[in-house]
């Protein structure tokens, strides 16, 4: 079946055009989001339990954008009466009317920003899936869940807990402007083995996660990373604190996704080109990688939690390199910014949710595939580790620093696992000099979409991202 499209929105649809038309006599650009996102997140553990009809991105509303002379300005709303469009455009430009004249008064820089292309477009996309969450039975799942929380305490007598976590949203989104309507339907889902365990006074937790632009069929895959998930509590249990110090590191896809997020993340996000906030300006067409580095980023370089068809801002969705065998060809960009920088958005435009305004923002992140293989990698090692399992990660994208809270590391000397484990590790450098060492790359590639990113300390949104196994040279602590 498809994601069907939200007859919310097919309700509304023509009152917004008639706000549009209406909206047009005064301005220069008029243009109007809409969405209806439904969805549920589970949390079953053998100690509590939670329902919440609502998830990241679950939301119902629609924002308004405007140019006039050169300036833009917005009004989001989702309390209206969809039989009054005379109504909604009255308020809008009340709206309009007193943003645009605090842009005029208070004496703030002004960015020469052009006004927005409008070329006719019309694209209709439900994509597929097996089944929706707004049908899929919550204490049928529910069940299936507590099973599974219930298997691992028989399986492991160290454990204290093992929660499960289960989301799932349908999305449906709306663009329309003079020349443009939009629309598109999508389900995506995650999920999440979390057990804890206590030895000796030690603590450790993992989370072994699936996701995927699927429905909540996804979820039929969790009992099946039990044990994977019950063998990482166990190795960070034994594990040791690592020697500070350089090593030569293989990077497993989960981990080359931090890398990759972290790294060419939010440094090439070409709003902060705007306002001169990253290096990655001053590398255009430079090298910051070895020849093996090429790196994709787009809502069509793969399949997951963020493929969508069109942005929210009506640009469709892209697929771009970013990174050309070490080169670092160009940033992805929003519509605004792409206009104040003369050239073209690459279907990265983002909102939190109709309330907020649209930031440059990463879809899937991915290293491409090369020609090695694991067993290859590992035996070209001297002394290193073999990393697994990410944390969290941040970046500076003013000076290319990284820094990356890996889960655990298994020790390599003279090609082989020695069997040692060391957790947590926190790898740091300079993204250049990261790239610019990597001298192998698997190929195979994985894809990971749980959990999201902000921008700053807010902005959060859906991301994924991955890439094959790398051979690089890090510091770790």
């Amino acid at each position: 079946m498809n994601a069907p499209f939200s007859s919310y929105l097919t309700s509304i649809a023509g009152c917004m055009k008639q706000v549009i038309t209406l909206l047009k006599a005064d301005y220069d650009y008029v243009s109007l989001l809409s969405t209806d996102s439904v969805g549920w997140r589970i949390q079953i553990g053998q100690h509590a339990k939670s329902v919440t009809n609502a998830t990241m991105t679950t939301e119902r509303g629609n924002v308004i954008r405007v140019c006039k002379d050169g300036l833009y300005a917005e009004f989001a709303f989702n309390d209206f009466d969809p039989t009054s469009p005379e109504s909604i455009a009255g308020r809008a430009t009340k709206a309009f009317s007193s943003q645009l004249a605090v842009l005029r008064a208070c004496g703030t820089k002004i960015y020469d920003t052009p006004c927005l292309e409008d070329e006719p477009l019309e694209l209709f996309c439900e994509f597929p899936c097996e089944s929706l969450p707004e049908t899929t039975s919550q204490d049928a799942l529910i069940a299936q869940l507590s099973s599974v929380s219930d298997s691992a305490m028989a399986k492991e007598d160290k454990l204290v807990d093992c929660r499960l976590i289960a989301q799932s949203t349908h999305i449906s989104k709306m663009f329309l402007s003079a020349n443009r309507d939009l629309r598109q339907s999508y389900v995506y889902s995650e999920g999440s083995v979390i057990p804890v365990a206590v030895e000796n006074g030690k603590h450790a937790y993992t989370h072994v996660s699936v996701s995927g632009r699927e429905g909540p069929e996804l979820f039929r895959t969790l009992p099946g990373k039990l044990d994977e998930a019950l063998s990482v509590v166990r190795d960070i249990l034994r594990a040791d604190r690592v020697e500070p110090g350089e090593y030569e590191v293989i990077t497993t896809p989960e981990v080359t996704g931090l890398i990759a997020h972290e790294a060419f993340g939010h440094g090439v996000e070409m709003d902060m080109f705007v306002k001169d906030r990253a290096l990655g300006k001053a590398y255009i067409g430079k090298r910051v990688g070895s020849d093996l580095v090429t790196m994709h980023e787009g809502a069509q370089c793969a399949v997951n939690v963020t493929s969508y068809a069109f942005d929210d801002e009506g640009t469709p969705a892209g697929d771009v390199t970013e990174i050309d065998h070490g080169i670092l060809r160009t940033g992805i960009c929003d519509a605004l910014s792409a206009l104040r920088l003369s050239t073209k958005p690459t279907g990265n435009g983002k909102r939190e949710n109709f309330e907020h305004k649209v930031y440059t923002r990463m879809t899937n992140t991915l290293f491409d595939s090369g020609e090695s293989t694991l067993d290859e990698m590992i035996r070209s090692v001297s002394h290193g580790y073999l990393l697994r399992g990410m944390q969290s990660g941040m970046e500076d994208p003013k000076h290319w620093g990284i820094q990356c809270i890996v889960e655990r590391g298994y020790e390599i000397r003279d090609g082989q696992l020695t069997g040692k484990v060391v957790s947590p590790l926190i790898m740091t450098g300079y993204v250049p000099d990261l790239l610019g060492n990597i001298s192998m790359v698997s190929s195979d590639r994985e894809v990971f979409g749980s959990g999201g990113c902000g921008k700053g300390h807010k902005e959060w949104v859906k991301v994924a991202d991955g890439g094959p196994c790398l051979k690089t040279i890090a510091r770790l602590g």
